[in-house]
């Protein structure tokens, strides 16, 4: 089942409010969007929601940023499906708690799917300079 919804980003809360309803306490979320389209600023909000001040940056050159209350951020726009592997970073996955991935690589999405985990896949569409659609489940 998809939701689609469409904010401002100063309304951004709702999407993560809706998330928090939605998904189980430990899933793997998919961020998809192209370049500026607001990942990190989802991001941001979901942290937020779950009561956490921690300043939220995307990742990029460290792949990963671990936020209180089991928030994992990953950036793997750099990183290929066997690098991920050679570096043992799939292993994070068993952490519990929610797994934000920007840039997935689809065979990624895959492996993970198939060894069964929770997987969720959000898509962010820009519409102007300052409202971005949401589609949930997509």
């Amino acid at each position: 089942m998809q939701t689609k919804i469409t904010v401002s980003l100063q309304n951004i809360s709702s999407v993560a409010k809706k998330l928090k309803e939605l998904l189980p306490q430990n899933c793997i979320i998919f961020l998809n969007g192209t370049l500026a389209s607001g990942k990190t600023t989802l991001t941001k909000a979901i942290v937020k929601e779950f009561g956490n001040l921690d300043s939220v940056t995307s990742p990029t050159f460290s792949l990963q940023n671990i936020y209180g209350n089991n928030i994992f951020h990953y950036d793997l726009y750099r990183v290929g499906f066997d690098e991920i592997m050679d570096l043992g970073l799939y292993e994070e996955f068993d952490k519990n708690g929610w797994h934000i991935v920007e840039w997935a690589n689809p065979k990624l999405k895959t492996f993970l799917e198939s060894a069964g985990y929770n997987t969720f896949n959000i898509s962010i569409n820009i519409l102007d300079l300052n409202s971005r659609e949401y589609i949930l489940g997509a």
